[in-house]
């Protein structure tokens, strides 16, 4: 059995993910998000999508990125064109 890196429960169906060169096992996505997913300088959440980065600190979206005076960040959205876009 293995031990997850995040919550310590061992667990017969673990999964590795290697990070920066480091191999850590988890039992769970959720366990791997909380251990190895970057944290919104602005609001804390941890950052599961794409999210924005600007002078080596990550924001979860555009919005966190502005109340923090970076201006330029710019979520990525479809134009309104797009047939995929929401109406």
């Amino acid at each position: 059995m293995s031990k997850c890196a995040t919550c310590h429960n061992e667990y017969d169906k673990c999964f590795e993910v290697i990070s920066e060169g480091r191999t850590y096992l988890f039992d769970s996505f959720e366990c791997a998000i909380q251990k190895l997913a970057p944290t919104c300088t602005h609001c804390s959440c941890r950052i599961i999508g794409h999210g924005v980065e600007s002078d080596g600190r990550f924001y979860c979206c555009a919005h966190c990125a502005h109340d923090e005076g970076i201006l330029a960040a710019r979520d990525r959205v479809e134009s309104p064109s797009s047939s995929h876009s929401l109406q």
